[in-house]
């Protein structure tokens, strides 16, 4: 008896493997069970919000055109505010101090300084007291100045940093005085006010600074300059030289002509004769100097003005000054928190029971 009860035993793995199959059938229904509570609470609390609007829907309708009309009341007596946009490309590093002039002006505004700002701006009083806020942020920029900003930076590190940072890195990481061109937006209750404030902006970017470091690079262009041109000379002067020796040469028919060690010159050779270099070497030079000059023309201020300020600012919209909508907002959701609030203690004093 005992043998035939031994035939119809299943081997140990086959009973193992059962049991996990088991086992994971098991996991996967609490699984499924647990994803199907959380839909049905989310379903019963939308039901229950639902229930508590159309208990008291009257209330609430009551609350909403209350809240409306008491925002639309304070909109109307709130000046109307416009604002315009100023794009600036800032050269020696004259964008830090319009940074700093910006959260200056900020800084007069709430602390009513409209003094100071009717002087910076060269405006009058009753101007100035229009101002509602300064803010300067990054310009536009595209993707191909970002890539050629990355580009920059890779080559002003060493390699082993640079293999460390990924582009990706390098945008998340950048903040404002990164930026080469800067947006300056002005907030006013005057809409035409904003082109009487471009020149005050415009003085924000000479400093010191700035002027030293204008002043530095126009004297290291003068030198490179003056190297070049002594070059230039040099090379003129050689090129005559040689072409003097070579009609001389050619006339007493040479066929080699040497003008010392390692400069020689076959009239019939067809490689590239040292006249030709000389030539090559001009024209690089001349290159050089152009570039020089093209620098000096493009960034021969503190700054250049992308983009002014329109003669008449847009009217501004935020969302925090739009009461119409926020009024009826916050009231109706105060009523469903009191009304939930309502509930819970009924419920509760009810099951204490």
């Amino acid at each position: 008896m005992n043998e035939n009860l031994s035939k119809h035993q299943p081997p140990n793995d086959e009973v193992d493997l059962g049991q996990l199959f088991n086992a994971i059938g098991r996991l996967f229904e609490r699984f499924f069970r647990f994803i199907g509570s959380i839909f049905t609470a989310i379903f019963s609390f939308i039901i229950f919000i639902l229930k508590v609007i159309i208990d008291n829907f009257k209330l609430i309708l009551a609350v909403l055109i209350s809240a409306f009309i008491l925002g639309f009341i304070i909109e109307k007596r709130q000046p109307v505010v416009y604002s315009s946009q100023l794009l600036v490309k800032p050269y020696f590093d004259s964008k830090y101090q319009l940074i700093n002039n910006v959260n200056y002006f900020n800084t007069l505004i709430k602390t009513q300084g409209y003094e100071e700002l009717s002087n910076v701006f060269e405006i009058p009083v009753e101007s100035a007291l229009e101002l509602k806020s300064f803010e300067v942020k990054p310009g536009p920029e595209s993707d191909n100045d970002k890539a050629q900003a990355y580009g920059n930076f890779l080559e002003s590190i060493d390699t082993s940093s640079a293999r460390t940072i990924t582009y990706k890195e390098f945008i998340q990481n950048r903040d404002i005085y990164s930026s080469v061109i800067f947006e300056i937006n002005v907030e006013s209750t005057k809409k035409d006010i904003f082109k009487n404030l471009e020149d005050g902006l415009n003085r924000t970017f000479r400093t010191t600074y700035s002027e030293r470091m204008k002043q530095r690079r126009d004297t290291l262009i003068a030198i490179q300059k003056s190297n070049i041109l002594a070059s230039l000379t040099s090379v003129d002067s050689l090129s005559k030289v040689y072409i003097s020796v070579l009609r001389e040469e050619s006339r007493k028919g040479a066929t080699k002509i040497s003008f010392g060690e390692g400069l020689s010159f076959e009239p019939e050779s067809k490689s590239k004769t040292k006249e030709f270099e000389l030539l090559e070497r001009e024209i690089v030079l001349r290159n050089k100097l152009a570039k020089l000059d093209e620098m000096k023309v493009e960034e021969d201020s503190f700054f250049d003005v992308v983009s002014g300020f329109q003669e008449v600012g847009s009217i501004t919209s935020k969302f925090n000054e739009r009461y119409t909508i926020l009024f009826p907002l916050i009231g109706f959701l105060v009523m469903i928190i009191i009304f939930m609030i309502n509930r819970t203690v009924k419920y509760v004093r009810g099951y204490a029971r």
